[in-house]
């Protein structure tokens, strides 16, 4: 049974229907592209009811949030749902997360796969349909109501599941380390112009240009809610940056297949490419590929990649999971010279490295750094 709230007295009477400790949460977004992630839809259930709160014509709903603190929650790949969450005056300092549960256990992290194989419960052949749909489309069809309480009514029981498993393998400690982590992370996420595939590649003047653009498109995207790239691609920054546009036409064309900058976000461009030029130059970033650095680092990251993927296999987990290979590359840029120096310079959880700590230590000293 689903029930959807679109009315702020509803709301009261629809919570108190839910008469469970644990509850599953979930969020629909809207399919256009914007730069702020609004919630259209927040789904709250157990196995026999959900409540769908219409966050699209209700705004924030703190009362909502209040209800859910008072509860444990269970949601799935919340990284996705937290941004919503919160500018929904839903802010959660604690919940579950049976993605990162499935991830520890080396399960499918998938929601489908994953309630299929520990509950034999098929959700909506339609999954692919519905993520494109537009939740803001009002009022509500039925079908979209029904899916969207699907998300929700059994993940306190999926939980329940992987919590037995991760006592099972004594794995507890290993997920409250990383949901800790989850939510400190996503909200403490930033975007960077840095990130903008080809950055690496610029001199550094270009790169001082390449930022100024960066921010400029932040503002105009941020100020529209537009998705960025919607404004102006991350390719077109790139070549601005490498050759700056002189006329509003030229700028135009240069992002055609994304769309035209109208003119006051032509202006603002223009004067941002003004300022990159003269702003002082940006360095290069440190070298953070395998095509970086010299034969001894490359083979130093290989060798720790191997025995990082030997720990990982023996527990039955991906290898991504104990330790992202992006994360070998600290020791090596550290240059370090004993496992204190190297675990220090590991950004990763007590648990892995723990885990990791000797293995990687040899596999460093196994590398001769005399040729």
């Amino acid at each position: 049974m689903h029930q959807v709230v679109d009315q702020p007295g509803q709301l009261t009477a629809a919570l108190a229907a839910i008469d469970a400790d644990v509850v599953g949460v979930d969020v629909e977004r809207t399919a256009a592209p914007r730069y702020h992630k609004p919630a259209a839809l927040i789904q709250v259930g157990t196995a026999d009811r959900a409540v769908l709160v219409d966050s699209h014509l209700l705004g924030p709903t703190p009362e909502l949030g209040e209800f859910l603190r008072a509860r444990r929650v269970v949601a799935h790949a919340a990284t996705n749902d937290i941004e919503s969450l919160d500018s929904a005056s839903v802010r959660l300092d604690e919940l579950d997360d049976t993605s990162i549960a499935a991830a520890l256990l080396g399960l499918p992290t998938g929601l489908d796969p994953l309630l299929q194989e520990l509950l034999d419960i098929a959700l909506s052949p339609d999954k692919d349909k519905y993520q494109r749909a537009n939740w803001e489309r009002r009022p509500l069809p039925d079908e979209m109501a029904a899916y969207a309480a699907g998300d929700v009514l059994h993940l306190p029981a999926l939980m329940e599941e992987l919590h037995a498993m991760l006592d099972d393998l004594d794995r507890v400690e290993w997920y409250d380390q990383e949901r800790a982590h989850m939510l400190a992370s996503t909200r403490a996420a930033t975007r960077s112009w840095e990130d903008t595939k080809g950055s690496g590649r610029l001199d550094p003047s270009q790169r001082a240009v390449l930022r100024a653009l960066w921010e400029c498109r932040e503002q105009i995207a941020d100020r529209r809610d537009l998705a960025p790239n919607t404004v102006l691609r991350e390719a077109t920054l790139v070549d601005l940056a490498t050759d700056p546009a002189t006329t509003t036409r030229q700028l135009q064309r240069r992002n055609e297949r994304r769309g035209k900058p109208d003119d006051d976000a032509a202006e603002l461009l223009f004067d941002a490419m003004d300022r990159g030029l003269a702003a002082d130059p940006e360095p290069r970033p440190r070298r953070s590929s395998s095509n970086a650095g010299t034969a001894v680092d490359r083979e130093r990251h290989a060798a720790m990649r191997t025995a990082r993927s030997e720990v990982a296999k023996e527990l039955d987990v991906d290898a991504g999971v104990l330790c992202p290979g992006r994360v070998l590359w600290g020791p090596v840029h550290a240059d370090v010279s004993s496992p204190d120096e190297l675990v220090a310079a590991l950004d990763l959880r007590p648990w892995q490295l723990e885990l990791l700590r000797d293995p990687l230590w040899t596999a460093w000293e196994s590398v001769d750094s005399t040729d």
